[in-house]
């Protein structure tokens, strides 16, 4: 069971990461638009691939949602991300088996592109534009940083959870069918025939040369090593 504040935190990242990519992807890809109905304004429209989905008053509370919305995804990730930072920190077991470049960064980079983001919303309000150019460019740079570092880093969860759920349908489907793969030595249940099949595979793909082993469960492979060791190793030993 882990704690409320850290389940708190999860949801605090995981919402805030999920409207920023919302927003930010298809408003940069050309998805949507907002075009102001008049020169005069304060009226705006939100267009789809051309097509007018809304309009609504900029002055207004839905107005100032609409383009503050990264702002709040800002506010949802820092204190998400900082108390995981914090626990970093300050938990013995996590300062453990914690590495800089894995655990630490993520976080560092989710702060630092929330905050320069609202350094551009205080700029423009608050600064008259002073010193935007600067923030806009500190911006850009933990942006892209971040995203090159998405496939070498803890950021591959974005793609390896997902691909996880659809291992456990893909098991799921083959115990549907009742494919199960049996342990070639002790005749005991493995996995879904399906699942140990792809394994193989993929071993053989990346060329490791120990796919054999897959049919064989736990215990069996331990057997197997412990009889090769004494063949091998400790020859005549009893």
């Amino acid at each position: 069971a882990r704690s409320h504040a850290r389940w708190a935190a999860h949801q605090l990242i995981f919402w805030g990461c999920v409207l920023a990519a919302a927003i930010t992807f298809p408003l940069t890809w050309g998805w949507f638009t907002f075009t102001a109905e008049s020169g005069a304004g304060p009226g705006y429209e939100m267009r789809i691939w051309g097509f007018r989905i809304l309009g609504f008053d900029s002055l207004s509370l839905a107005g100032w949602l609409m383009f503050h919305g990264l702002d709040i995804a800002a506010v949802l990730v820092i204190p998400g991300a900082s108390y995981f930072l914090w626990r970093r920190m300050k938990d013995r077991g996590a300062i453990t088996g914690q590495r800089f470049g894995y655990d630490l960064v993520p976080l560092i980079a989710l702060i630092v592109i929330s905050v320069t983001g609202l350094l551009l919303t205080f700029s423009s309000i608050f600064l008259h534009g002073g010193g935007y150019q600067f923030l806009a460019v500190l911006h850009m740079v933990a942006v892209v940083f971040t995203l090159i570092y998405i496939p070498f880093g803890k950021f591959f969860h974005i793609v390896q959870r997902p691909a996880a759920v659809g291992m456990q349908l893909f098991k799921y489907t083959g115990r549907q069918d009742e494919q199960v793969f049996v342990c070639k030595r002790c005749g005991e249940p493995i996995d879904t025939a399906p699942y140990v099949e792809n394994l193989r595979g993929t071993m053989r793909d990346l060329k490791l040369d120990f796919d054999a082993w897959a049919a064989y469960c736990p215990r069996c492979k331990r057997v197997l090593r412990g009889s090769a060791y004494l063949g091998h190793v400790k020859k005549g030993f009893k």
